[in-house]
């Protein structure tokens, strides 16, 4: 016989049995598809969502980043006065200059693109210059200060509105001495520009250059690159002179000319350079693309890349970015958050394994009396264990890999191959794990053995160096998690990582074996009652080891993961709530600039009498006071924050927010009252509340202090950290009624719906600049990154799929006993038990084993984030690196109660609930078909 035709024999042969085993089940069969997909898309694509949202939030931070600090700009001074004029000249003429830009566009290094629609070039005076035409604005009398640049591609990102498109008229030489210019409408309506106006520009040979205004242009995307990059060429500004005296303001603006009027700008007293200004196209950047891309930024700051720069551009050119300082952040940010999203994808992993296991375990208690045959009548283990894994991968393959294409499906902008390993690793697990337990269990031909009791189990010297193994396993991690956190030097700690695994795992195990000891107590307490179903449900709670370490395992596991996500997502919500709190001081806050403009009393009267108002504090700020020197004799210039508050208002405030709680009778101030009429003595002595530096400062006695509310001595009655007026370290909260100049500077506002239109509205004052800041508003800031929201979306993903997972440990175990518990129910109804007699012991013997899961997942749960809660920092997934990230030092983990509670009253609802579907389900099929003759059960 050939070798091809045994080969389509022994083919023919193990096809029939394939088929014959999914046609006989198709309900498991499918029933574990889906379990295979659904882990498979799992695994697949939590990589990709990691990947999603680095990449997201690598492109997001440089597209948030101001212009000024993504750009690339190389610049370089004006050609050597030692050239001939006519090579000066072609230095910056239009063709010259945009040749460069195209070489350096050319020979930009790996990963650094450009996005050369947002790109610029030309040539610019670098000092600005005086301008003396009187019709120009002088706030204090100084003169304008202009800057001309040719910036290239003008028409391209700008609309006419009046006038017509600068232009040069012949060829522009270094002795010309008329341009044309435009400006943008910002800058005509600050510095009153009309078309036709002429600007006198001096020149180094005592000339003037007249720049001659022919249009006024409009920018049309003026937050893009091409106008953000220079804003004054954009925006006009009042920059304040340099003086000791009072700041004296003046007018700073630019005029665009036509790029080929480069040379006219080579004879101004501007100090001209030239300039290409790269704006990077972040499309297609990648978070695998950080490290090569700082070292090409830093190549090209000053490295090899420069010296390439050099080569096209001259051998003077510099350039200058802070795009290294941008990616820095994000690594910062990234390796932040990575730890912390490891854990959750190490604990469902985990649970996701053991469940996989679990079905493996009842796939292989189904047919432990199928196979035992096959292997009594000279079946090897080879070859059971070979039709078993053809078995398994017909069915686990196509689901892995339908579970990948969701995946891909469903997060797009990843990379392929991490969710592929993923969706394959379950596949392999599936299909080497399943058949390989299953064919274990017959290596040697079985009898039909005694009863295995969980109480009178005994466990063996393996398993007690395992277990004891895995105890200092758990122990070094959770210390490691305690002393390091979650960030290390080297990267994400697998071992750090799989902390709350390792916690679940002991925990199962000691509840194992201390299950028994309670389950005894209750049988030897239940026996002496007359009734049987009490006795039998405990009796078979502990009959079998089946319900042994796996499924709890999975329980715990499941739980402790749930309760974790469920802890990280409340510790990211407190901490931004705490920052909007710190940021704002109340529900709103109503003050002026820099909070020192006194508050028009009808002001305060239409915001106390607004809709949704339930308490108003008035506050009066006054920064910089001048702290009395220390004891020592010591002074420095460290001052402090004058806060002026209603003792009563202002308690109730720091009660509702939780910020600084005090007693309102400590402000109040003692000793005889000043009189009508009169001002107040220096001498009196006002109690303050001061934080812990303050009070060292201070002392124990009264100091004088100096401020323009008035003159007083001040004397500690007491400390707090933080006082919701101020975000300041360093304050000193006293009775407003003992002020000699009070006045109100700030509202501070609680309150369940406030009208914020009306309160707006009332802000509103002529001539008065008073803003409404919301709790809200400020707290919505700090979601502002693709790699928070993408971190969360994971979380809460853990939350639902360590969830499910748990739900599906319970029914899993439940229906390995199945058969056995209706054939049990079918033989008691036979001797007189009844229908509601038979719930009731289905649901006892559950119950000892969900309480146990549910109860134990629960103290695990609180214990495991009690022991990690100081090594898990949030304060970067909370605020990263918005405005709120300054308000808070640290954001720990908190424990979520209904995280912890929900999961656990699943496990013993779906218990109960499986119980009595069984029971009714058996009630309806009857005895006889359970108790045929000859049935081995």
């Amino acid at each position: 016989m050939s070798p091809r035709s045994r080969t389509s024999r022994a083919a023919a042969a193990c096809a029939p049995w394939v088929r014959t085993r999914l046609r006989t089940a198709p309900g498991a069969a499918c029933a574990f598809a889906l379990l295979v997909v659904v882990t498979a898309f799992l695994a697949a694509a939590f990589p990709r969502s990691v990947d999603s949202y680095e990449n997201k939030g690598l492109r997001h931070d440089l597209g948030a980043v101001d212009a000024t600090r993504s750009v690339l700009e190389l610049s370089g001074p004006q050609p050597g006065l030692e050239l001939p004029v006519s090579a000066r000249e072609s230095a910056v003429r239009e063709d010259t200059l945009a040749s460069v830009h195209r070489r350096i566009l050319a020979g930009l290094p790996d990963p650094v693109r450009a996005d050369a629609s947002q790109s610029a070039y030309g040539v610019r005076t670098s000092e600005p210059i005086a301008a003396g035409e009187p019709w120009f604005p002088r706030p204090y009398g100084i003169d304008p200060a202009l800057t001309y640049a040719t910036q290239s591609a003008l028409p391209q990102h700008s609309t006419l509105r009046s006038g017509k498109w600068p232009a040069v008229h012949g060829t522009v030489s270094l002795t010309t001495r008329e341009v044309e210019a435009a400006v943008t409408e910002q800058t005509a309506k600050s510095l009153r520009i009309k078309a036709g106006a002429t600007v006198a520009v001096p020149t180094r040979g005592g000339d003037a250059l007249t720049v001659r205004i022919t249009g006024i242009v409009t920018p049309r995307d003026p937050e893009a690159s091409y106008w953000s990059a220079e804003p004054l060429l954009r925006t006009p500004s009042l920059v304040a002179k340099p003086t000791k005296e009072t700041p004296r303001y003046y007018w700073i603006a630019a005029l665009l000319l036509p790029p080929d009027a480069g040379p006219a700008l080579l004879a101004t007293t501007g100090q001209p350079e030239l300039y290409w200004r790269i704006a990077p196209d972040s499309s297609r950047l990648t978070a695998l693309d950080v490290p090569e891309l700082r070292t090409a930024v830093a190549s090209l700051e000053g490295g090899p890349e420069l010296l390439k720069m050099r080569g096209v551009a001259g051998d003077t050119v510099t350039v200058s970015t802070d795009l290294d300082e941008v990616l820095t952040a994000f690594d910062g940010i990234r390796a932040a958050i990575e730890p912390v999203v490891t854990v959750a994808a190490v604990g469902i992993g985990a649970v996701a394994a053991v469940v996989l296991l679990m079905t493996g375990g009842l796939l292989a208690a189904r047919r432990h009396a199928e196979l035992a045959l096959l292997r009594a009548r000279g079946g090897s283990l080879t070859g059971i264990g070979g039709r078993l894994l053809a078995e398994t991968a017909v069915t686990a393959v196509p689901a892995a890999a339908l579970g990948l294409l969701l995946a891909v499906l469903a997060v797009g902008e990843a990379r392929l191959w991490p969710a592929a390993v993923g969706a394959a690793s379950v596949a392999v697990l599936v299909c080497v794990a399943l058949p390989l337990r299953t064919t274990l269990l017959h290596r040697t031909p079985q009898l039909h053995g005694g009863r295995d009791d969980l109480v009178s189990a005994r466990p063996s010297r393996r398993r007690t160096v395992a277990e004891l193994t895995l105890l200092v396993l758990a122990v070094g991690a959770v210390a490691a998690l305690r002393r390091r956190g979650t960030d290390s030097a080297g990267g994400t700690d697998l071992l750090v990582s799989a902390a709350p695994v390792l916690v679940g795992l002991i925990a199962a195990v000691v509840l194992v074996r201390l299950y028994p000891l309670p389950l005894r107590l209750a049988l030897r307490s239940v026996s002496r009652l007359r009734g049987a179903v009490g006795f039998l449900s405990l009796a078979r709670a502990g009959r079998t080891s089946a319900a042994g370490t796996l499924p709890l395992l999975a329980l715990l596991v499941a739980l402790t993961t749930a309760a974790f996500g469920g802890s990280v997502l409340a510790g990211v919500a407190d901490a931004r709530d705490d920052a909007a709190v710190l940021a704002t001081g109340a529900d709103a806050r109503i003050s002026g600039q820099a909070d020192s403009v006194p508050l028009p009393d009808g002001l305060i009267r239409a915001v106390e009498k607004t809709d949704g108002v339930r308490d108003v504090a008035r506050v009066q700020i006054e920064y910089g006071v001048a702290l009395p020197p220390p004891e020592s004799g010591f002074e420095d210039a460290k001052g402090a924050t004058l806060i002026g508050v209603d003792p009563v208002s202002y308690a109730r405030l720091a009660r509702s927010t939780g910020v600084g709680t005090f007693a309102a009778d400590r402000l109040k101030a003692t000793g005889p009252t000043t009189p009508e009429g009169e001002l107040p003595s220096k001498d009196r002595v006002l109690p303050v509340l001061v934080p812990p530096s303050v009070a060292a400062r201070l002392g124990d006695k009264p100091r004088d202090l100096q401020s323009l509310a008035g003159d007083f001595k001040v004397r500690v009655a007491g400390t707090v950290a933080r006082t919701p007026a101020v975000n300041d370290s360093s304050f000193i909260v006293v009775n407003a009624a003992a002020l000699t100049h009070r006045q109100t500077t700030a509202l501070l506002l609680t309150g369940d719906r406030l009208d914020t239109k009306a309160l707006r509205a009332a802000a509103r004052q002529p001539g008065e600049d008073f803003t409404v800041q919301l709790r809200a508003e400020e707290r919505a800031t700090y979601v502002d990154t693709p790699m928070q929201t993408g971190a969360e979306r994971i979380y809460a993903a853990a939350i639902a799929a360590g969830a499910g997972y748990a739900l599906l440990a319970v029914l899993l175990s439940l229906l390995q006993t199945a058969p056995e518990r209706t054939t049990l129910l079918a033989r008691l109804r036979t001797m007189g038990l009844t229908s509601r007699q038979g719930g009731r012991l289905l649901g006892f013997e559950a119950m000892p084993q969900a309480l146990l899961a549910a109860g134990g997942g629960l103290l695990v749960s609180w214990a495991t984030i009690a022991l990690l809660a100081p090594g898990v920092d949030l304060v970067r997934l909370a605020l990263s690196s918005g405005p709120g990230s300054g308000l808070l030092d640290t954001a720990p983990l908190r424990t979520d109660p209904w995280s912890l509670v929900l999961p656990a009253l699943g496990v013993i609802v779906l218990a109960a609930v499986v119980a009595g579907v069984q029971a009714w389900w058996a009630g309806r099929r009857g005895s006889i078909t359970e108790l045929r003759a000859g049935d081995s059960r």
